[in-house]
């Protein structure tokens, strides 16, 4: 009984608080790695999409719709890409992977637009990370968009289909990357990390209930069976092995028997001797 009360108030606490503190390392690591994969993800898009600005970057140059449409239907093809297209500033879509796209208007308040768009004035500059955004298409698949402006450079003031070169934008690459391999890696990520979480709440509190027990659990059994010899007059020096409070507390239960134990014997001795005394009152009358 006395074991199974010291279990609960000494080891169910230290084991809760241990898998506490696990738990909520391991939550903070995932979701900083979460992050950290997010943000790379976002960074890896948008240098993709820089690459395809740049490489459908001689074909507009050069007016040369056919070569930008066969462009921009191979990277449509890939199996990660989800949507691209190219719109001009009013929202026209030019180029689309998506044949019925062509020619139709993107909407400004859609999340795509609405970065650039918000104030009264349209933005001509945004950073990496605001490039992205994130939805659910119409299939219910995560997707990851970059919006890339295409900007008015001298080249394209001067080609042959001159723009005005106060026009700092020409229009915008959009491209739709599939999350599902990143969604794939963070679920893989997750289980391992549930696995290292079990492993080591195994470890950390089968070591310590294995400490607790051996250097608190079971001395303090010890000293309770001990004391109980004492006070039923069993006295004897403590054998058992256990720290050197726990063993002072012994010495000084054994000492204290001892001093009991003599002043019984001095008892007996004077109990006769008191007993042989005069009354005081006979003596008196």
């Amino acid at each position: 009984m006395l074991r199974q009360k010291i279990s609960i108030r000494a080891i169910v606490p230290v084991a809760a608080t241990l898998t506490g503190f696990v738990v909520v390392c391991c939550l903070l690591l995932y979701t900083v790695i979460k992050g950290d994969l997010n943000r790379y993800t976002i960074r890896h898009s948008t240098d993709l999409t820089a690459t395809v600005v740049k490489a459908t970057h001689y074909a507009m140059l050069k007016d040369d719709r056919d070569s930008l449409m066969n462009t921009i239907n191979s990277i449509g093809e890939q199996q990660e890409v989800e949507h691209v297209r190219i719109f001009n500033k009013q929202g026209l879509i030019m180029f689309s992977g998506t044949a019925s796209e062509v020619g139709t208007l993107v909407d400004k308040v859609d999340a795509g637009c609405i970065g650039c768009h918000a104030g009264s004035q349209p933005a001509t500059r945004l950073g990496p990370m605001d490039q992205a955004r994130q939805y659910a298409n119409s299939a219910g698949d995560e997707i990851m968009a970059i919006t890339a402006p295409i900007y008015n450079e001298a080249a394209c003031s001067n080609s042959c289909h001159a723009h005005d070169a106060s026009q700092k934008i020409l229009g915008t690459l959009d491209v739709g990357l599939s999350m599902a391999p990143l969604q794939a890696t963070l679920g893989l990520l997750r289980n391992r990390m549930m696995i290292f979480c079990l492993l080591i709440l195994f470890l950390s509190v089968g070591a310590t209930v294995g400490l607790l027990h051996r250097n608190v659990l079971l001395p303090i059994c010890q000293l309770s069976a001990y004391s109980d010899d004492v006070v039923n007059g069993n006295n004897k020096p403590p054998v058992f092995e256990a720290t050197e409070e726990v063993q002072q507390i012994a010495r000084n239960f054994c000492h204290l028997a001892d001093q009991r134990d003599r002043m019984r014997r001095e008892l007996d001795i004077l109990q006769p001797v008191v007993g042989k005394l005069p009354d005081a009152e006979t003596d008196h009358s």
